[in-house]
């Protein structure tokens, strides 16, 4: 598979930055439900002789916690990837250059 050559200007660079955003909140969603999933068998004694119980409420402590991060980060990654205004840019913009004035003193 060959590689596109784009020029790295702002445009380029701006859709790279929003594609990482959905890529690293897709990788949250997958690792939320395998590992959540195996969890939730395990409490439920489903791979031992114990009587399984998917109904009882700890089964789900993890996954209902867990699953707030995930709304706040697919929140964030929707905000990221339509906002108009501009303020997660600006204030990225204004920190670089907070950064740069710091390290150049």
């Amino acid at each position: 598979m060959e590689t596109m050559d784009y020029p790295k200007n702002k445009a380029y660079l701006e859709a790279r930055k929003k594609l990482e955003a959905l890529k690293g909140f897709y990788n949250h969603l997958a690792v939320y439900i395998v590992v959540n999933l195996a969890i939730i068998l395990v409490s439920a004694n489903v791979f031992n002789s114990k009587a399984v119980d998917l109904f009882h409420w700890t089964n789900y402590i993890t996954a209902f916690f867990w699953g707030f991060g995930l709304v706040s980060h697919g929140l964030y990654v929707l905000f990221f990837l339509n906002s108009k205004n501009n303020f997660l840019k600006r204030w990225e913009d204004r920190k670089i250059r907070e950064f740069l004035e710091k390290d150049n003193f």
